[in-house]
């Protein structure tokens, strides 16, 4: 029986952040046919307005959290040395198309706009950053800047948020199982939503076997 896991996540996401390394050697245990598909959930859409001081309180409140709770370092200095907008939108845009030029780069790029965010405090919301991260990993910088605001871009990324909707999550990092038994009809469920410490996660994918 074929099994897929999608990882839902966001680049500006923090508790995807504190997640990392619970995920990372969680995948590390995975039998090799367990197929991993990422998809990008996008926290927070479009927009060109400042991040009002409400918003901006809540999200270093929860930097303070996840830092607390999975020893995640953060770079606070974001919050002096740059203007944020609520907006995950376009870091997503790049991993998307960074997947376009190769498969790794979608994943090189969703951990590059993560690094330069939480630790380098720079802004994945502007469109500069997500270019110079795109050089600094060796892609085609000037394909990237034109798939950045492209249709194919805008389409892929539609497609991947209608699928997250259709697994009906909300919150960040979840994972959902899929299997597609022979000659029956797939299903799908929820094998874990928010963060998720490691034996917690290894005791739901017992279960999911069992």
């Amino acid at each position: 029986m074929a099994l897929t896991i999608y990882l839902i996540i966001d680049p500006m996401c923090s508790w995807c952040w504190g997640f990392r390394s619970v995920w990372h050697e969680f995948q590390s245990e995975l039998p090799a046919p367990v197929r991993v598909v990422d998809l990008m959930g996008g926290l927070a859409p479009d927009t060109d307005q400042p991040m009002d001081a409400a918003t901006r309180d809540y999200v270093q409140g929860a930097w303070r959290a996840v830092a607390a709770r999975t020893g995640a370092k953060f770079n606070f200095a974001f919050w002096d040395e740059c203007s944020p907008r609520r907006t995950t939108y376009p870091a997503c845009r790049a991993v998307v198309a960074a997947g376009l030029q190769t498969l790794s780069a979608r994943k090189a790029m969703y951990e590059a706009v993560q690094r330069a965010y939480f630790l380098l405090a720079k802004n994945p919301s502007e469109e500069s950053t997500l270019i110079a991260l795109a050089g600094e990993l060796g892609l085609d910088d000037a394909r990237f800047a034109q798939d950045l605001s492209s249709r194919v871009v805008d389409q892929q990324l539609a497609a991947e948020l209608y699928k997250v909707r259709e697994f009906g999550v909300t919150g960040f990092p979840s994972l959902i199982w899929h299997r597609h038994p022979p000659d029956a009809p797939a299903r799908f469920g929820l094998l874990a939503a928010g963060y998720t410490d490691l034996d917690r996660l290894r005791a739901c994918w017992a279960e999911l076997l069992a």
